[in-house]
């Protein structure tokens, strides 16, 4: 598979919402369920008693094709590895939360919990691939709700099942083109607004503005901050020196046009 970029297809027909993929993520990434990088989305019970209908998804990192976060990250903390996952390092992360606002999918969360916050988000459990093995929720997931593979195959597959299936889904792959395209794809028996997705209207990734910011825009938040501290470090150097030179001190409070015998 390394020739190839990594893909999900997540059927939300299929997810029992029995929370294993949540599980599985909290013990492979060693979080509280509070903290998983995957969370639920739900459409909350539809129709009419007795024909009463209820719908959920795991939702996760889209892993874009051209994504917005990594654009946006100006110290390089979100990178995109050749096989098209969106990794993340956190000793990297200075906590800026420009990655949260260039999602489109608002995946990226901060930790406002903690006492040192930073992002957090799925990797699609990159050390797990490279071991040969699929991330915990695909692998966990009992009801096939959740399928890995390649990209192309998740896409495939996705289409496939819309037309086998006539009137079982929406006639939209959500993540063939949003944003550009991405490679977690879902399928679904209701409109996807109903499952409480982020709507968006982007068919193409602002990535490349974004980069172009970044690369302007840096230099200058850079260049303001050294400014800054320069100038607190020049202020607290006074002040010490006043502190340590009484008569400097008093010279400069002592009232105009007076003089010490």
């Amino acid at each position: 598979m390394t020739n190839h970029k990594y893909g999900f297809l997540i059927d939300a027909s299929k997810c029992i919402d029995c929370r294993a993929c949540l599980i599985s993520c909290s013990v492979q990434n060693n979080v509280s369920m509070k903290h998983t990088r995957i969370w639920i989305k739900d459409t909350g019970i539809l129709g009419e008693y007795p024909d009463l209908k209820h719908y959920t998804a795991p939702f996760h990192c889209m892993h874009c094709t051209d994504p917005s976060c990594v654009s946006a990250c100006t110290v390089g903390a979100l990178q995109q590895s050749q096989d098209g996952v969106v990794t993340y390092d956190n000793d990297r992360c200075i906590g800026c939360r420009y990655c949260m606002y260039a999602c489109p999918f608002q995946v990226p969360h901060f930790e406002w919990d903690q006492q040192f916050a930073l992002i957090t988000k799925c990797d699609l459990c990159y050390s797990r691939l490279q071991a040969g093995q699929q991330p915990a929720c695909a692998a966990t997931c009992p009801s096939e709700a959740i399928q890995f593979g390649t990209r192309e195959d998740m896409l495939a597959k996705a289409h496939e099942r819309i037309q086998s299936q006539p009137g079982r889904y929406v006639e939209h792959v959500f993540g063939e083109f949003e944003n550009g395209g991405t490679s977690t794809f879902y399928i679904s028996p209701v409109p996807f607004e109903q499952l409480g997705f982020p709507t968006t209207d982007r068919t193409a990734s602002p990535a490349e503005a974004n980069r172009e910011a970044t690369e302007i825009g840096t230099p200058i938040i850079a260049g303001g901050v050294a400014l800054g501290m320069t100038g607190i470090y020049l202020a607290l150097e006074h002040k010490n020196k006043k502190h340590d030179d009484p008569q400097a001190e008093h010279a400069e409070t002592a009232p105009a046009g007076t003089k010490e015998d």
